[in-house]
């Protein structure tokens, strides 16, 4: 059932307000990290030859600043709740407020987990810290994303009873205690796919963009308010960061954005119970993740190469492609298969 039109004023308003939030508190961010030396490093030619000499001119650029995407998010809801809880629940800030147990507690709370995780990833990183001095490895990447994932899936299942999957044109299927298995799957999935994919300026960050904006309108037409505009919050915020991370960006995302917006991502869409169209609507994160798993394949089984570098944006980038020609070309797909995918939730429930 459509929820009333009226109602999309709450999820524009503080999509608005998460914009102009962003874009003030991020020159202030991008300053902070200047000052500490928390910049960029690169990876040098013995391991990466291609990428050494392809993003040299990057190194030192100011990482992390995806603390203020999930930062604005969390301060925003925080506020608003807070606010509901002292003047009542006929005020103003109740309207606004979008927090609530039953649809913005989980994606909320596995956001901010999974970025203090990326957070100390980045600092790593940035300080040449951890096994290799270059922050966590991908085995430790992946656990953390599986811990998260099953604290959610554990979450799920016994406290909101979640054990369906919707398969659009063909109905709603229990599938039992094996949802724990498919969330699990679903939501590192799509962390391990958005942190591949945060590799060229403004490249994740409108490729998420779109996603979530695609997720909100899906979560409305549901009438789950409070997780559209948790969505529409987001997005708000990622046009902000977009506006100082675009081509030549002045800051990066880093592990602690990518980390936090690929497991928030997976939890929407499982929120909306839509969370096989996230092979749609995030294609260009699945075409990244599908390059990688095809170079180590061929690294492993034939000892060779089959991209000159992954992600499959590299490789574009090593055969002579622009970077902001490749990070437009995607954006197109991801926006065309956004919409794509809403008009399949909305035709196929």
């Amino acid at each position: 059932m459509m929820t009333d039109p009226s109602s999309v004023a709450r999820p524009l308003s503080l999509m608005a307000l998460a914009f102009a939030f962003s874009c003030v508190l991020m020159p202030i961010v991008i300053r902070f990290l200047r000052k500490h030396g928390m910049g960029k490093n690169i990876r040098d030619e013995a391991s990466a030859p291609i990428m050494a000499s392809l993003h040299k001119a990057k190194a030192g650029t100011p990482t992390m600043g995806g603390v203020v995407v999930w930062g604005a998010v969390l301060l925003i809801a925080l506020v608003l709740s807070t606010g509901c809880g002292m003047f009542g629940a006929a005020s103003d800030w109740c309207g606004l407020s979008f927090l609530s147990r039953g649809q913005t507690w989980v994606p909320l709370g596995m956001m901010v987990a999974a970025a203090l995780v990326g957070l100390v990833d980045d600092y790593w990183n940035v300080r040449r810290l951890g096994p290799k001095g270059g922050g966590l490895r991908m085995r430790q990447r992946l656990l953390s994303y599986a811990f998260i994932a099953a604290v959610g899936a554990w979450w799920f299942y016994t406290k909101l009873a979640w054990d369906q999957v919707h398969v659009p044109f063909f109905g709603t299927y229990q599938i039992g205690a094996w949802s724990i298995l498919f969330i699990l799957c679903v939501i590192v999935g799509t962390s391990f796919s958005v942190n591949e994919t945060d590799g060229l300026d403004g490249l994740a960050g409108g490729a998420l963009l779109s996603a979530f904006g695609a997720y909100a309108i899906i979560a409305w037409s549901q009438g789950r308010t409070d997780l559209a505009t948790f969505c529409a919050v987001i997005v708000g915020a990622l046009l902000g960061f977009l506006w100082f991370n675009v081509y030549p960006a002045s800051v990066y995302m880093g592990d602690t954005g990518a980390m936090s917006l690929g497991t928030a991502l997976g939890v929407v869409a499982i929120m909306t119970n839509e969370p096989l169209l996230l092979f749609l609507i995030g294609l260009p994160f699945v075409i990244e993740t599908v390059s990688v798993l095809m170079q180590w394949t061929s690294k492993w089984l034939r000892k060779k190469k089959l991209f000159k570098s992954a992600p499959l944006h590299h490789h574009l980038e090593a055969i002579g492609w622009g970077e902001s020609q490749i990070v437009m070309r995607f954006w197109l797909i991801s926006f065309v298969c956004a919409g794509l995918g809403v008009v399949i939730a909305l035709i196929g429930k």
